[in-house]
């Protein structure tokens, strides 16, 4: 069985390669709650799969880099290196850390944190 630090390389490589939905098939949990900053909390797979296919689906010339990892048993965290084009956004290059909370042996909790 995976560790949780083993899942979460395997969902890194899979971002870092630009399959955004096959990670998020594979790694995130039926009832997963995700949340951009202190916005409101986007509830279920669905609701967030959706989310994720139109921001793939409006982004080119993608580029995503961790810096920093660590992951405990129902725990992890991601710095990542984001840089690409989205058609509205426009050019969008930053830093992003990503808080995990797996259940299951999926996430079932992401939060992500950024400025602006």
């Amino acid at each position: 069985m995976q560790t949780t630090l083993e899942k979460l390389m395997g969902l890194n490589r899979l971002v870092q390669q630009g399959h955004i939905l096959h990670a998020f098939d594979t790694y995130y949990h039926d009832d997963v709650v995700m949340q951009e900053n202190e916005q409101a909390p986007m509830i279920g797979k669905q609701a967030n799969y959706e989310r994720e296919a139109d921001f793939e689906a409006n982004v080119s010339n993608f580029s995503a880099v961790p810096l920093k990892t660590s992951a405990s048993e129902n725990h992890s965290f991601v710095e990542w290196q984001y840089d690409y084009t989205h058609c509205e956004w426009g050019h969008k290059q930053y830093k992003h850390v990503s808080v995990q909370e797996w259940k299951d042996g999926r996430i079932i909790r992401e939060k992500f944190y950024y400025a602006g």
